[in-house]
């Protein structure tokens, strides 16, 4: 009697081999930046120092402190006189602010003005009215007048030369224009060495 328990050879037949199939990493939304330990991504460590490059070593006492508060002050001076001569709106006072004073500076430095003869010739008139003598008084006198008539004459140039300019390239301007024309006529009696901001054209250039 066969056995109920026992199979024929030709019955078993080999079990297909089953691959491990690896499930897919996953899914991760749109969008998603993979971390720098997902990537292997080794970030290197910043190298400090301890101290901020050109940082001032901070003061050992009162006496210094107020040292380095006086040599920054004295810097911070010279930075804005630099400024100023140089023409750096950042450092001119209100007076010298603006593209119409700045077109009327470079009106002024562009031609010889009488006034910058005017204080040699005032001199000149004071030591000629203290000498005793008429002719040289008589001198002295005529210098006054014919140096007082140039002035006037000038400035009238000036004050004209200024309200076309400015009228012409600053048709909308807020300046007042009697206040640029004061403003010119101040700087011409000034001596062009002494003038701050500093002229920035030449003598003849057009403006």
């Amino acid at each position: 009697m066969p056995s109920l328990f026992r199979r024929k050879q030709s019955d078993v037949t080999a079990a297909p081999e089953v691959e491990e199939v690896v499930s897919p990493a996953e899914p991760r939304p749109k969008g998603y930046t993979p971390s720098k330990k997902e990537l292997g991504v080794v970030t290197p460590k910043r190298v400090t120092t301890g101290r901020r490059v050109g940082a001032e070593p901070a003061p050992a006492n009162r006496r210094e402190q107020v040292k380095q508060m006086r040599e920054r002050q004295r810097a911070e001076r010279a930075e804005a006189s630099a400024g100023m001569r140089n023409g750096d709106e950042r450092y001119l006072l209100a007076r010298d602010r603006g593209p119409e004073r700045a077109l009327v500076r470079d009106i002024i430095d562009s031609r010889r003005t009488v006034g910058t003869y005017f204080f040699g010739g005032a001199l000149l008139v004071l030591i000629g009215s203290t000498v005793q003598i008429p002719a040289v008084q008589l001198a002295s006198n005529l210098l006054w007048l014919m140096l007082a008539l140039g002035v006037i004459v000038d400035s009238v140039l000036i004050s004209r030369k200024v309200k076309r300019l400015v009228n012409e390239r600053f048709p909308k301007t807020g300046q007042r224009i009697g206040s640029l024309q004061i403003y010119g006529v101040m700087r011409g009696l000034t001596f062009r060495r002494m003038r701050v901001p500093k002229p920035r054209v030449e003598l003849g250039e057009a403006v």
